[in-house]
């Protein structure tokens, strides 16, 4: 069949196998080209199959030579439904580590149930005896608890309705989005779903099974961002759940003084990804952003970020190199004054008549196609793709 890009809103329905094979490979490439690091060698990471969760995987495999367990929940193929882009991110992570003769083990479930977790264990306990990096990549928008009750999170704002100029990417106008305030009770399934209580269960079942090495390491994703989408991200639903994330690390290094296991949450880089496109206002920052450090030569993707995560931040020279927040920070380039003082300049002037000067429209749509496995370089998109790829 010839699969073609279906977009709905903020979402593509269809992932091309080739295209998602072909942006997997790029990346192992440019983990290659850019050196060996001296890092972990037993890695856990559970979100494994898209954006900084999947360039963990990679740079960690490729670039450490570390054998690797994978789980994420995926959609395989079904009729003439493709199966979703981290099953086919999946599937061409493991074909490539088989070709370089590493170790990859990949879980296809429900990170959030009990059940996931014992298989994962078992699995380190025959095949690794203990691993010494754990990733905690999940961004999910529910959570069944291991209660059995479902959460659902929600994207709104705390105190008061926020108002800002967003990007309406069906017709390219510029006009403005209210983003509803929250209860207290949608706050808190919030940070059911999106806080740090899936991490602690995590180490806790690992370690409690004697599956993590001494003095491991556990890292954890988030964002902050600028002052501008403070109230839907930072002090929002959201912002409440990386909050908890942040406690969550603290909460866990205590917890594992005795064996020397540190959890830290990384900051990371506003990008492209299926989450950030579903927020109003951020499209449009997104945009912008694109274009001024694009113009500074400072722009940097999912692999750019990880790599320079686990070589400069973590495994580097000078250890691990926490901020005096206590994360680590590879948001630094995202956030340095410059950056920001000219999308603020931008920011004032942008409207419906200049959007296409002043922001790199063309970037966002080319990272949120690629996402899916289209606009890649190198696959010819009017060709059938055989039944056996599918």
């Amino acid at each position: 069949m010839i699969v073609e890009p279906k977009v709905k809103g903020f979402i593509c329905t269809t992932a091309h196998p080739l295209g998602c094979s072909k942006n997997v490979e790029k990346q192992i490439k440019y983990v290659k080209n850019n050196g060996a690091i001296n890092g972990a060698k037993k890695v856990l990471v559970i979100g494994a199959s898209t954006g900084y969760g999947l360039a963990s995987r990679i740079v960690t495999a490729f670039g450490m030579g570390a054998a690797t367990i994978g789980v994420a929940f995926e959609r395989e193929a079904s009729g003439k439904r493709t199966a979703t882009p981290g099953f086919y991110n999946t599937r061409a992570f493991d074909e490539a580590a088989k070709k370089e003769g590493l170790y990859a083990k990949s879980f296809n479930g429900d990170a959030f149930s009990v059940d996931m977790k014992q298989q994962v264990i078992e699995t380190i306990k025959q095949d690794l005896g203990k691993v010494d990096l754990i990733v905690y990549s999940l961004a999910a928008p529910r959570r069944t608890t291991p209660d059995g009750v479902n959460h659902i999170s929600v994207l709104k704002t705390r105190g008061c309705e926020f108002t800002q100029k967003n990007w309406n990417l069906r017709d390219d106008s510029i006009s403005e989005a209210t983003i509803p305030m929250a209860t207290e009770e949608e706050t808190e399934e919030t940070i059911k779903v999106m806080g740090g209580e899936d991490w602690i269960d995590w180490i806790d079942a690992l370690t409690a099974a004697d599956v993590v090495e001494d003095n491991a390491v556990t890292i954890a994703y988030s964002y902050i961002g600028p002052k501008l989408t403070y109230p839907i991200y930072h002090e929002g639903t959201i912002g409440m759940a990386k909050q908890h994330l942040a406690n969550s690390a603290v909460a866990i290094t205590k917890k594992q003084e005795a064996k020397g296991i540190k959890a830290y949450v990384s900051v990371n880089k506003a990008l492209v990804t299926q989450a950030s496109a579903a927020i109003p206002v951020v499209p449009l920052y997104l945009s912008v952003l694109y274009k001024v450090m694009k113009e500074k030569g400072v722009h940097e993707g999912c692999i750019e970020q990880i790599y320079r995560l686990f070589s400069d931040k973590v495994y580097g020279e000078n250890g691990v190199v926490v901020e005096p927040d206590g994360m680590l920070h590879v948001d630094d380039w995202e956030m340095r004054e410059d950056v920001q003082n000219e999308v603020m300049d931008i920011w004032k002037k942008i409207d419906s008549d200049n959007l296409m000067e002043l922001a790199d429209t063309e970037g966002y749509w080319n990272d949120f196609y690629q996402m899916f496995g289209f606009k890649v370089d190198g696959v010819n998109y009017q060709a059938e793709v055989p039944d056996e790829l599918i």
